[in-house]
C-alpha cells in the first residue's frame, strides 16, 4: 500500500513541520517508524506491514498539532514532546498518571514559589514536558484496538478500519519515542546550554535544529542506517518503565549533542561519531516503538477484566473505585500500579 504523498506535497507538509517547534525534523521520524514496522516479528501485527507508508508518514504528524492557530491543541501537545527531569528532580518517584504529575509539580510550585521564585517559574508541565505519558496512553490506545481487531477477525467480519486506526496509532506513539531518544528533548539544555557552563558551551537556541534537522538531512539518512543497531524483539514487562529508561538513557548523550557542535560535525557529514550518535539513538526510537507494538499485541490476545469491573466503584481493582489501594482522592483516580523510582 502507498499512502505517500506526492512531492509537492510533502514540501508543504516539511514547511508546515518546520514552522512548528520540532523535533527529529521530517527525516528523523519518517525513518525510525519505517524502521520499527520492518522489525515487527512474525508473531506480531504483521498487518501493519501493509502500512508501512502511512506509518512512516504519520511520525512527524504530533508536531502540526503545535501551532499557535490552533491553541487548544497547542496547550495539551507542547509539554508530551519534552522531559526535563532536571526540574523535578525532588520527585522520589515518577506517578503513573498524568494528573497526579502535574498535581506534584504544583504542590512543589507552592512550596518554593517565594523561597526560589525563578525555581518555580519553570515548575510546570511547561517547563518540565510529560512525554512518558503521551506514549504510555497511546500505547493503551494501540492494545485497545488490537482488541477489536482480534475480536472482529475472529468473527471473520472487515477489518481494514481498525487496522488503519492501529497503524495511526503507531505512528503516533513512534513520534513520542522518538523524541524521547534525541538527548536535547530530556534536558533543560534543550536550547541553549543553560546549566554552569565551565566548558563554553553553546548557549544559542538553534544547536537543537542544527542536530536533529540541519544534520541528520546532511548525512541523508535512511532505516539502513538503523537496522545494525535495531534490537530483536521482546515484550514489556512494564512498558512506563522502559518508556522512562529510555528517556533517562537518551538523557546520558546531552554533552556529545554540544560536543559536536564545538567540533562544527554539524556542517560535516563525515563526522563518524555524529553520524552514529544519530543512528544508534534512532534506532533505539525505533526499537522501543516495536516493542511498545509487540507488547501491546500479545496483551490484547489475553482475557480483558472481568465483565462490569471498570464500572463497579466496589471492586478494588476499578480505577474510579475509593477501595482501590492506590487511589488518589486529589484526582480522583487509581493509576495502574506503584511510581516508578526517579532514579
Amino acid at each position: 500500500m502507498n499512502l505517500m504523498c506526492s512531492k509537492l506535497a510533502r514540501t508543504a507538509w516539511v514547511a508546515i513541520l518546520t514552522a512548528a517547534t520540532g523535533a527529529w525534523g521530517v527525516r528523523g521520524h519518517e525513518t525510525a517508524n519505517r524502521a520499527a514496522v520492518q522489525s515487527i516479528p512474525d508473531d506480531g501485527p504483521v498487518f501493519l506491514r501493509n502500512y508501512v507508508d502511512w506509518i512512516t508518514q504519520t511520525g512527524p504528524l504530533p508536531d502540526s498539532w503545535r501551532g499557535n492557530s490552533e491553541p487548544y491543541s497547542k496547550l495539551f501537545e507542547d509539554p508530551n514532546h519534552g522531559w526535563f527531569k532536571e526540574q523535578f528532580a525532588f520527585l522520589k518517584a515518577i506517578p503513573r498518571s498524568r494528573y497526579e504529575f502535574v498535581l506534584a509539580l504544583y504542590d512543589e510550585y507552592l512550596k518554593i514559589r517565594s523561597t526560589d521564585p525563578e525555581r518555580a517559574r519553570l515548575t510546570n508541565v511547561r517547563w518540565t514536558g510529560t512525554l512518558p505519558y503521551a506514549a504510555i496512553e497511546n500505547y493503551d490506545r494501540m492494545k485497545s484496538a488490537m482488541r477489536t481487531y482480534r475480536r472482529l477477525a475472529g468473527a471473520h467480519q472487515d477489518t481494514r478500519f481498525i487496522e488503519q486506526d492501529i497503524a495511526f496509532y503507531m505512528g503516533w506513539t513512534g513520534h513520542y519515542t522518538a523524541d524521547g531518544a534525541q538527548p536535547l528533548h530530556d534536558t533543560v539544555n534543550c536550547d541553549g546550554w543553560k546549566q554552569a557552563n565551565p566548558k563554553g558551551y553553546t548557549t544559542d537556541g538553534r544547536i537543537h535544529g542544527r542536530f536533529e534537522t540541519q544534520f541528520v538531512d546532511l548525512i541523508q539518512l535512511s532505516e539502513k542506517d538503523l537496522k545494525p543497531y535495531v534490537t530483536s524483539a521482546k515484550t514489556l514487562d512494564d512498558p512506563f518503565a522502559a518508556i522512562l529508561a529510555h528517556l533517562d538513557d537518551a538523557s546520558t548523550h546531552v554533552e556529545e549533542v554540544y560536543q559536536m557542535d564545538l567540533r562544527g560535525a554539524f556542517t560535516n557529514k563525515d563526522d563518524a561519531r555524529g553520524r552514529e550518535l544519530v543512528d544508534r539513538q534512532l534506532a533505539k526510537a525505533a526499537s522501543l516503538l516495536r516493542d511498545l507494538v509487540y507488547t501491546a499485541w500479545i496483551e490484547s490476545g489475553k482475557p480483558p477484566p472481568a465483565a462490569g469491573s471498570a464500572n463497579d466503584p466496589n471492586v478494588p481493582t476499578n480505577a474510579l473505585s475509593p477501595k482501590n489501594p492506590n487511589f488518589n482522592p486529589a484526582t480522583g483516580t487509581a493509576p495502574p500500579g506503584k511510581p516508578v523510582p526517579n532514579l
